[in-house]
């Protein structure tokens, strides 16, 4: 079944609405089915959604949403890719190349890839232009996937290697990431779910980064 994803998803904020309200995922679940038409939505799917192993379609969000007696901007993740960014910033590819000095067929390139591959100017300008954080510029740069998988590996693995491929990845100072990744492990075991808490470690990662900074 083809269904059209929405830009982005903020799983950890369905998670918390969804408890708040004191609704379990079969409740949500049948409820998307029953009012409104969704007819594949499964308890299993509505906790993939908030573990954030896979996105909900655009339909599937207005559902959720209307379940949640939120809106969908209340269920609205922060951009991820190259195109969510300047989706979000109402910008053309051609406004972007433009400002960033390059032809509009690479950018649209590597947008179409979502690995941004721009030198340092392009990139400094990108970074201003988007308004890029450094957790941003790791997930356009296509690190995302990595990194999640390093940082899952550090809840088993003790000593410098992990710690020293994150630092790589994440382009980060080795001191921030060995505090940072104190604070991710002492989340992960006091999480009421590790699974959950795994499943967004970058996330967690990038907080902690903050905290530590």
């Amino acid at each position: 079944m083809h269904r059209s994803s929405a830009a982005s998803f903020d799983a950890a904020a369905a998670h918390r609405i969804r408890t708040a309200l004191g609704l379990g995922p079969e409740e949500v679940a049948h409820g998307m089915r029953t009012a409104f038409g969704l007819g594949h939505v499964t308890p299993e799917l509505v906790t993939a959604w908030e573990r954030d192993e896979v996105p909900p379609g655009r339909e599937e969000l207005t559902g959720l949403a209307g379940m949640l007696w939120c809106s969908p901007a209340d269920l609205a993740g922060r951009p991820r890719t190259l195109r969510e960014h300047r989706l979000a910033r109402g910008l053309t590819p051609e406004e972007v190349a433009s400002a960033i000095g390059l032809d509009v067929l690479a950018y649209l390139r590597m947008e179409q890839e979502n690995v941004w591959r721009g030198g340092d100017r392009p990139t400094q300008s990108l970074r201003a232009l988007f308004r890029l954080d450094q957790a941003d510029l790791v997930g356009i740069c296509g690190r995302h996937a990595k990194l999640s998988l390093l940082l899952r590996e550090t809840f088993t693995e003790r000593g410098t290697g992990p710690a020293r491929a994150v630092a790589r990845t994440a382009s980060l100072d080795r001191r921030v990431v060995d505090v940072a990744l104190r604070r991710l492990r002492a989340g992960h075991t006091a999480a009421p779910d590790p699974e959950a808490f795994a499943a967004r470690a970058v996330d967690h990662f990038w907080e902690a980064v903050r905290a530590s900074a």
